[in-house]
Parts: structure tokens; sequence; C-alpha cells
């Protein structure tokens, strides 16, 4: 009975000093973490096909094609740790690397008509296109995740019931322009723009 009494004094402690939220919102950054990499994957996923099919109609553009391969092995071989902040930044910049060597690959397929025209490239530009909008999305809420975990156990008393328990600040992602993670880019893939138009012949007086 004495046992039990001191077990709900220590919950009821424990409570009212914020441990269950901060179990909370640590499970809430690991689940927002998960999301992350599950979309990147998607990305680094739709590399290989995208390669071979822009190979078939462009095999000579080996230097843009090698690029996005290396950049997408880069990406798989790095053991990324969210909780170290050097780690995410090497994550962070090779997920960079290979969107821009992706949008250069997709640049040099506007120098083929037949290739645009081909449905299994331009079902891999509408699945690229929808990945990349959820990065965004999913980098968002991550973004968010953290930041409000870390503010919580910032504050007093949540801040030594933190540091009794070994719970620390986490590192985040970059944001070099705050207003881009407040919605999900527009990803151009090079699709035709509209012909420009031609201003009306002035009429006869």
């Amino acid at each position: 009975m004495f046992r039990a009494l001191i077990v709900l004094a220590l919950t009821a402690l424990l409570s009212g000093c914020g441990y269950n939220s901060i179990q909370q919102k640590d499970e809430a950054v690991t689940a927002a973490w998960s999301q992350v990499l599950n979309v990147y994957k998607r990305r680094a996923d739709l590399v290989p096909n995208l390669v071979a099919t822009v190979r078939g109609y462009a095999s000579h553009e080996q230097q843009v094609l090698t690029q996005v391969t290396e950049a997408r092995a880069k990406v798989g071989s790095i053991n990324v740790n969210a909780n170290d902040p050097e780690s995410l930044k090497q994550f962070e910049q090779a997920q960079g690397e290979l969107r821009g060597a992706i949008g250069r690959l997709l640049v040099v397929s506007e120098n083929y008509p037949q290739l645009k025209a081909d449905q299994s490239f331009l079902s891999l530009q509408t699945q690229l296109e929808g990945t990349e909008n959820r990065i965004a999305v999913e980098r968002q809420r991550y973004i968010g995740a953290v930041q409000d975990y870390n503010t919580y156990i910032r504050q007093f008393p949540t801040n030594l019931t933190a540091k009794l328990f070994g719970y620390a600040t986490k590192p985040n992602f970059t944001v070099e322009n705050a207003a881009e993670i407040q919605q999900a880019p527009k990803v151009d893939f090079g699709q035709p723009s509209a012909p420009a138009q031609t201003p009306p012949a002035p009429s006869q007086g």
C-alpha cells in the first residue's frame, strides 16, 4: 500500500514537472523525422528509372547522368543521426545536391522532344513534382515539431525535468529563407511555356 502511494506521488510529481509532455513532444519529433526520411527515400527511389529513361534518348549526356547517379549514391551512403548537428548538416547538403542534379538532368531533357513526349518520362516528372512538394511539407512539419520540443524543454520548471532525465535540445534543418517553408515550392520540370501573345495590329483609320 505504501509503495503504491509512493508510485502515485511520483507519477503526479513527474506529470506536474512536464515529464509526460516531454515524452509526447519527443515522440512527435521522432514521428515527423520518420516522414521526412520516407519522402526523401521516395525521391531517391525515382532516380534509377529517371536516369534509365533519359539515357534511352540522350545516352551521350553522360556527365549529367553520372552526376545524378553519384548524388543518389552519396545520399544513400549517409547514416544520418538527427540528434547530431553535423550529421544533419551533411544529410541536408547531400539531399540538396541530389535535388540540384535532378534539376540539371531535367533541364537537359528540354533538348530532346521525343524524350519529353515519352509517357514514362512524363509520369516520372509528375511523381517527382509531387515528391518535392511532400518533402517541403514534411520538412516544415519536422521543423515545427523540433521548435515546439526545444521551446518546451527550455521553459521553467520543465528545463529541470529535462536536465534530470537527460533530454537536450535537438538540432534542426537550416532555413535560409523562412518564407520558403510556409508553402511547398512550385517545382518546374521543364514544361513548355505558353507562346507569347502577339499584340493586335493597329486598326486602319
